[in-house]
């Protein structure tokens, strides 16, 4: 559980990223930035509250997979 949650988080911080340089491009619409804003949120949430459920803290997210920490 530990690894999905670490690649999930991953990827969420990765679309994050996008997200915020297509903001900053202006290529997407303001209702559109609320809408996947409010996506990453709930998933940010939801990784929070499985990690939880899992006991395990957002810096056990953080793996080192032998070529330096993933997040």
């Amino acid at each position: 559980m530990k690894l999905v949650l670490t690649l999930v988080e991953f990827l969420r911080q990765l679309m994050e990223r996008q997200a915020i340089r297509r903001v900053e491009a202006g290529t997407i619409s303001g209702e559109e930035t609320e809408a996947i804003g409010l996506a990453l949120m709930r998933l940010e949430e939801t990784v929070r509250d499985l990690g939880a459920q899992f006991d395990l803290k957002p810096e056990d997210l953080n793996l080192d997979l032998g070529v330096g920490k993933l997040l």
